[in-house]
C-alpha cells in the first residue's frame, strides 16, 4: 500500500500505462487497436441500423441483440479516448475525477453486457421450450422493462464503488497497469485501508457477473433437457443452432473477465505482460467479434446486411 504525506495528498494524478516492453512502439501498436475500434463501432452501428429500419426484425431475439450492440458500443467508447491518448499521443496523465468517470462507465457497461447475455439466454430458453407462447411471453413492453432493469442494475451497483474510491486519499502520482482505469487497479493506488472498497468490489463481481454466469449455465441445462425431448434430430440441431451465436458471445465475454477478476483480487505481484494483453482482448474482442458472429449465424440479419451492400 502506498504511503501518503500530509502535504502530498490529492488532487491525485494517475499515469496510464501501455504494454510493458513496447512503450516506444506506441504509434505502431495504435494501428491494430484503432482498426479493432473502427470495426467494433461500424459493426455494432450497422447491426443497430438494420434492426431499427427492418420492421420484421422487431422481435425479441433481435431486440436483445440490439441491446448487446449498445453495450458493446458503450464499452468501446469508454476505453477509446485514453487508449488513443497513450498509444498515439503518448499522453499518460489522467486526473482522478476523469479516471473514476471512465472506471464507472467501463464497469457499468461490463455488468450491462453480462445482464444482456443472461437475458438472451432466457430468450433462447423460452423460444425453445415454449415456441407457441414465445411472442406472448416476451412482449415489447416486457423487453423494454428488462432493458431498463439492466441499466439501473449496472449503474446502481457502481455508484457506491466510485463514491468509496473518491473518498480515499491518494498521493500525487501513481502509475496504473493499463491504458484505462479499472476498479481493482485504482484501489491499490490509495494510501488508506481499502477493505470496504475491496469487499464491495467482490460483492459486485459475485452478485452480477458470478450470478449471471450461473444462471446462464442453468438456462442451457434446461435448454439441453428440452432439446433431448425433441424426437427429430433435424429439429434438435435446428434448435441448438439458434444458440451458437449466444454461446460464442458468452464464452468470449466471461472467460477472460473471470480470469482477470480473480487475478486482480488475489495476486499481489505486478501483472505480467500476458495478463495485461488479456485485459485488452477482453475489452476489445467482444465488440468486434459479436456483430461478425451474429451477422454470419443469423440468416435474416445476414440477408438484410447483404442487401445494404
Amino acid at each position: 500500500m502506498p504511503t501518503c504525506n500530509k502535504t502530498d495528498i490529492s488532487p491525485a494524478v494517475f499515469l496510464l500505462a501501455g504494454i510493458p516492453g513496447l512503450e516506444t512502439d506506441g504509434p505502431w501498436i495504435s494501428i491494430p487497436f484503432s482498426s479493432l475500434y473502427l470495426i467494433a463501432i461500424l459493426g455494432n452501428t450497422l447491426i443497430l441500423f438494420v434492426i431499427k429500419t427492418q420492421q420484421n426484425l422487431h422481435q425479441p431475439m433481435y431486440l436483445f441483440l440490439s441491446m448487446l450492440s449498445v453495450t458493446d458500443l458503450g464499452l468501446s467508447v469508454s476505453t477509446l479516448p485514453t487508449m488513443l491518448s497513450v498509444f498515439v499521443f503518448n499522453t499518460r496523465e489522467i486526473a482522478i475525477d476523469v479516471c473514476l468517470t471512465q472506471l464507472f462507465f467501463i464497469h457499468t457497461f461490463s455488468v450491462m453486457e453480462s445482464s444482456v447475455l443472461l437475458a438472451m439466454a432466457f430468450d433462447r430458453f423460452v423460444a425453445i421450450r415454449h415456441p407457441l407462447r414465445y411472442p406472448s411471453i416476451l412482449t415489447s413492453a416486457r423487453i423494454g422493462n428488462i432493458g431498463l432493469a439492466i441499466i439501473i442494475r449496472g449503474a446502481g451497483l457502481h455508484v457506491p464503488a466510485v463514491i468509496l474510491l473518491k473518498r480515499l486519499p491518494y498521493s500525487t502520482i501513481h502509475p496504473l497497469s493499463y491504458s484505462y482505469c479499472l476498479h481493482p487497479d485504482v484501489m491499490t493506488m490509495t494510501c488508506a485501508d481499502t477493505t470496504p472498497s475491496s469487499f464491495y468490489g467482490l460483492f459486485i463481481v459475485l452478485s452480477s457477473l458470478g450470478l449471471d454466469s450461473v444462471l446462464i449455465i442453468l438456462s442451457y441445462i434446461m435448454i439441453f433437457k428440452t432439446v433431448q425431448s425433441i424426437t427429430s434430430w433435424q429439429e434438435r440441431l435446428k434448435a441448438l443452432n439458434t444458440c451458437v451465436s449466444h454461446i460464442c458471445a458468452t464464452l468470449l465475454f466471461y472467460t477472460p473477465l473471470i480470469s482477470l477478476s480473480m487475478i486482480h483480487r488475489f495476486k499481489k505481484k505486478a501483472l505480467p505482460q500476458s495478463q495485461i494483453i488479456l485485459s485488452y482482448l477482453h475489452l476489445l474482442l467482444p465488440p468486434v467479434i459479436n456483430p461478425i458472429v451474429y451477422s454470419i449465424k443469423t440468416k435474416e440479419l445476414r440477408k438484410r446486411i447483404m442487401k445494404i451492400f
